[in-house]
């Protein structure tokens, strides 16, 4: 069993930027996939950024490329998303999500998680 524990959500104004951290507690170590996951009001949830489970590589969505950065630090079962120039087009609640077994290739698809954090807000609005 994995709990996950996310913290930094809040109000942030556009173009600012701001960190979500999400702590697994129970030993998940590098063997889970990880993935960040974001749901807009009436909109499906959409992958954000995440890792495939023993690979240190990132996978980030198209949408958040080049703005967002995602990183693992497993010796602190943590991951970290980073997210610069927010928008509002970005304010959604943001979850963290992990599973064991996931097929690689399915790392994008949130039905396949087992384990998710609670979700906190990220408005983005001045």
């Amino acid at each position: 069993q994995v709990q996950l524990v996310e913290t930094g959500g809040g109000l942030v104004h556009p173009g600012g930027s701001l960190r979500l951290s999400c702590k697994a507690a129970g030993r998940p170590g590098n063997t889970y996939s990880v993935a960040w996951f974001r749901q807009a009001p009436g909109s499906e949830r959409q992958f954000v950024a995440g890792f495939k489970s023993g690979n240190s590589n990132s996978i980030i969505a198209d949408s958040v490329k080049g703005r967002f950065t995602v990183s693992r630090d497993n010796a602190k079962n943590t991951v970290h998303l980073q997210m610069n120039g927010l928008t509002a087009e970005d304010t959604a609640v943001y979850f963290c999500a992990a599973d064991r077994h996931l097929i690689p290739s399915r790392l994008r698809r949130p039905s396949e998680y087992d384990y998710w954090g609670q979700g906190p807000q990220v408005p983005v609005s001045s």
